[in-house]
């Protein structure tokens, strides 16, 4: 009998498929303008780990939520009630006492462009101070939410990790707590050099990313975001020959699970940006010394190619979460991700049944 690739813990067990740990900020989109000039946003929530929860929710129709800490004001309130839309469940957000100045804690707060064309995406933040920025171990009873609750899926991410000392410490506990519970941990790299360059220790990225390497069960990140999370690189570092050439990735992967024998799954999206509005769109996964690769989706047609990637992790987890195996992980992740470029915000606005629509070789003609 083959042994299953990740041993979950049945759903009728479980309050929830999958939980999300990391910052949940609003984020100010000008649509089609520019930031510099807008006299109007539209309001998103987003985060790099909330993302995928909300995908999960949204997209495949699973039991989700997110752990993460928001001010009590009206921005607070704000970011709530669009996480409510969601489907996501708040129980587990803790609430911060605003001072009304922002001196003690506040709301983080994305400013992105889209871009169009020759003009790239842009991104401005303005999250020093936030409320989850402030989050610590011990505010959280994971055993819990890990054990009472039940809990088959936690993902969280190298963002919500980098944003302070603490939150490396809440993540290093929710990771432990989760293993003890047997739920199973993804954790997507997402290296910001920004964000762990404002550690004291110069180290940091790589001491903590490797810490959490050593936990979890599925590790999400090309060649470049592992050579500076975790200090890796393959043993014949080649050049790729295109921006979504994944050899040098997969000729890192005996590495990685030689150093980290636990990662049970490794994945990486690919991505050939030839102009803001159109780009190659790929993506690869290892299990059990297989690769696996979702078929390249060339001159793919972009809206917002913010949350492509977490889209991507949400798809994945669908499809290992009911036992499907790893080629049909990678391919529905690849497709969400692609979905969800089409439309405005970071997260998707589809459905399964268009994500298998996508799978099985659709297109964009109108369906009747």
């Amino acid at each position: 009998m083959t042994k299953p690739l990740l041993s979950l813990r049945p759903a009728s067990a479980c309050r929830y498929d999958g939980v999300a740990l990391g910052e949940v900020m609003l984020r100010f989109d000008p649509g089609e303008g520019r930031i510099r000039s807008a006299r109007s946003f539209r309001v998103w929530e987003g985060g790099g780990e909330y993302n995928v929860a909300r995908g999960l929710r949204r997209t495949f129709g699973l039991r989700t939520a997110v752990v993460t800490a928001l001010p009590r004001n009206e921005a607070g309130a704000l970011a709530e009630d669009l996480i409510l839309e969601g489907g996501v469940d708040t129980r587990h957000i803790l609430w911060r006492e605003a001072d009304g100045i922002g001196a003690n804690t506040r709301m983080g707060l994305n400013f992105t462009e889209r871009g169009f064309g020759v003009r790239p995406a842009l991104g401005c933040s303005d999250r020093a101070n936030s409320a989850a920025s402030q989050m610590r171990p011990d505010e959280f009873d994971w055993d819990r939410l890990f054990g009472e609750d039940g809990v088959r899926w936690l993902h969280t991410g190298g963002i919500f990790a980098a944003l302070s000392t603490t939150t490396a410490e809440t993540t290093l506990a929710a990771v432990r707590a989760a293993r003890r519970h047997g739920v199973v941990v993804s954790y997507d790299l997402n290296y910001r050099a920004s964000l762990w360059d404002s550690h004291p220790d110069p180290d940091a990225a790589r001491k903590v990313n490797r810490e959490i390497a050593g936990l979890v069960d599925v590790l999400i990140g090309d060649e470049y975001a592992v050579a500076s999370c975790l200090g890796l690189t393959a043993d014949t570092p080649d050049p790729r020959t295109s921006p979504v050439d994944s050899g040098p990735f997969d000729r890192l992967v005996p590495r990685l699970t030689e150093q980290f024998p636990n990662l049970a799954v490794l994945a990486a999206t690919l991505r050939d940006a030839k102009s803001a509005s159109r780009n190659d769109w790929g993506a690869v996964l290892w299990a059990g010394g297989q690769r696996h690769e979702a078929p390249l989706r060339r001159d793919l047609d972009i809206l917002d190619r913010v949350g492509g990637g977490d889209g991507f992790v949400a798809g994945m987890a669908w499809a290992l979460l009911n036992d499907l195996g790893p080629q049909a992980a990678v391919d529905h992740g690849a497709a969400h991700g692609a979905l969800a470029m089409t439309t405005p915000g970071d997260n998707a606005m589809t459905s399964l049944a268009e994500v298998q629509a996508l799978v099985a070789g659709g297109t964009g003609a109108a369906r009747r």
